[in-house]
Order: C-alpha cells, then structure tokens, then sequence
C-alpha cells in the first residue's frame, strides 16, 4: 500500500514539474539566459525524481 502511495506522489510531482516547469521554458517572454536556466532546473527536478523513483523500486523489488 504504501509502495502505491510513493509512486503515486512521485508521478503527481513529473506532471507538476511538467505543468509549472515546462511552461515557463517554452511559453516564456525572458531572455535566453532565463529560459535556459529554468530549462536546467526543470532537467534537474526531472533526474531527482526519476532517481528517486528508480531506488525505491530497486530497493522494494528484492
């Protein structure tokens, strides 16, 4: 149960990071150097919670 419950609240927070992340990147009115920096942070929330993700399965599957 709480295994579902992770999963759940990890794929609520890549759509999250998709909404409020990839929106300002493509749709933004900033510079170049903005978008680029927000595009880093949004790359860099996708690997931690992709991470994060991978070692609770590998973790819980033994």
């Amino acid at each position: 149960m709480a295994k579902k419950i992770i999963y759940i609240v990890l794929i609520l927070l890549l759509l999250l990071v998709t909404l409020f992340g990839l929106g300002p990147v493509l749709f933004a009115d900033g510079t170049q150097s903005e978008r680029m920096l927000t595009l880093l942070v949004v790359v860099a929330l996708y690997a931690v919670i992709l991470i994060t993700f991978y070692v609770i399965h590998t973790r819980w599957k033994r």
